[in-house]
């Protein structure tokens, strides 16, 4: 009980200060200064002004409402009494009313917009020292960041942030916050605001571009919800920028990664073909000695083969970090489809002993717009790949068309084929076929480098095939502008 009567004195004090100062005037003219009505009316009037302008619209409205009394007690005649006995003062006092009224809500209007300006004012300000803030962040997780940042500028008894990317709840501010985790996550996945009026504290989902991404709980201000959607954007960027910045940072160390690897796998490779080169002429040299016992001749074809072998990976390798390096240049001029064909028929001749190979290409097949060497390791890839993943006595089918500004080129081939659900795939660097992996040695590269030479050239390469049936492998290059033939 005593608590409660100082507070209800508080509450009202603006008011009676406002009759307060209606009495002082009224006793001043009354007891001291002998004046006019007219005076007392407007000087009346000047204080209800000062009432709606210093305290608001309910005292300037009270002190509206005793001026009337005192004006009409005290100052209209018969003096003392609550009648009016000129009709004309009737008029008087009906205007001083609608006057006094009319003022003190105008004034109390203009005294409530610059309050409220002055509060947005102190929004905008915080608003921007949190987003300073928040582009000054340092070390630790970020959703703790943020939730103390928003506690500390906008002076919140507590915050309460849900980051769904870790599915953790950060905790700032001085109190417990008077809301439930299942509250958090409600409004972060419904993307909906929930306000608790007892508790004084809103929920503010945070989302990006319609994706949520968390929840804001703060408790303790108030705060415009206009604000409070700033907060929850603020937050959504700053959360957004760092992951896009982790992920650029993830790139460049990948890049970099990728540089450092493709330089040791280049510079190994040279190391490897220099002890390979004087170890092939060495077994072909021994393999030509016809004095050789038949069981050293076999242990040298495989020596021969596995020769022939190592070297294939280690040049597929020199030709992947090259294209990885970014040092693909290529040097395009006019070449017959035809001629590229046979010459990478002609350098595997001897794995393609015993297979019936069939090239259907038109004598009238317009020139290609390509670097002669990259193209023939396309070929001899596609060829080489078919040679090892098909029947070894399977036929084999080479076609070229001109298909509008390209020539495509195919290669069909009579073996197992590929599940549609690898086709996507099959070009990837390291990808095998998951039935054929463990049985047929190789390293998954080969494709890819044909894809990119292909691509370098501005064409494009892909495969159609279904199990049982065989596969076409096919690409797609430039043909040569009449500008580009030789004459």
């Amino acid at each position: 009980m005593k608590s409660a009567l100082p507070r209800l004195v508080i509450k009202f004090l603006p008011t009676l200060g406002a009759l307060a100062l209606i009495g002082a005037i009224t006793f001043f003219y009354f007891r001291m200064v002998a004046v006019n009505s007219v005076t007392v009316a407007l000087t009346f009037l000047l204080a209800v002004l000062v009432a709606a302008t210093r305290w608001g619209l309910v005292e300037a409205l009270a002190a509206s409402v005793v001026a009337v009394f005192c004006l009409n007690y005290f100052f209209l005649p018969p003096i003392r009494t609550l009648t009016i006995a000129d009709p004309q003062n009737w008029a008087a006092l009906l205007a001083f009313v609608v006057t006094a009224v009319i003022a003190s809500h105008l004034s109390a209007s203009a005294k409530k917009q610059a309050v409220e300006s002055a509060r947005r004012r102190r929004e905008m300000e915080r608003l921007y020292t949190l987003s300073r803030n928040l582009l000054l962040t340092g070390q630790g997780p970020l959703p703790q960041q943020i939730a103390n940042e928003v506690a500390q500028v906008f002076e919140l008894d507590a915050v309460a942030f849900l980051d769904r990317a870790s599915n953790r709840i950060y905790h700032a501010g001085p109190r417990d916050i008077p809301l439930k985790d299942n509250q958090l996550h409600d409004a972060a996945v419904q993307g909906t605001v929930f306000h608790d009026t007892r508790a004084n504290a809103v929920i503010m989902p945070i989302s990006l571009g319609g994706r949520p991404i968390g929840s804001l709980g703060i408790q303790g201000a108030s705060i415009s919800e206009a604000a409070i959607h700033s907060l929850a954007n603020l937050a959504a960027i700053t959360l957004e920028r760092a992951r896009a910045q982790g992920i650029a940072t993830r790139a460049e160390a990948a890049r970099q990664s990728g540089e450092l690897k493709s330089t040791l796998l280049d510079a190994l490779a040279h190391e490897f073909k220099t002890p390979l080169t004087p170890i092939k002429a060495a077994v072909t040299s021994m393999l030509s000695d016809s004095s050789t016992s038949a069981t050293h001749q076999e242990l040298l074809r495989i020596v021969d083969e596995e020769a022939d072998r190592l070297n294939v990976m280690l040049t597929d390798a020199i030709q992947m970090s090259r294209i990885e390096a970014g040092e693909l240049q290529l040097h395009r001029s006019p070449h017959s489809v035809n001629l590229l064909v046979r010459a990478q028929l002609k350098r595997l001749a001897e794995q393609l002993e015993g297979r019936e190979v069939t090239v259907e290409i038109a004598e009238d097949l317009p020139l290609v717009n390509v670097d002669q060497e990259f193209m023939g390791i396309v070929l001899w890839q596609l060829l080489n790949n078919a040679v090892r993943y098909t029947p070894p006595r399977s036929p084999l089918t080479l076609r070229a068309r001109a298909e509008g500004s390209s020539v495509v080129v195919s290669l069909t081939d009579a073996g197992p084929g590929i599940l549609e659900s690898e086709q996507p795939e099959i070009f990837e660097k390291f990808y095998r076929g998951k039935r054929l992996r463990d049985r047929i040695p190789g390293t998954g590269v080969g494709l890819t480098i044909a894809r990119e030479i292909v691509r370098a050239h501005g064409g494009r390469i892909w495969v159609e095939s279904q199990p049982g049936q065989g596969s076409t492998f096919s690409f797609a290059v430039p043909r040569a502008a009449p500008q580009e033939l030789p004459e």
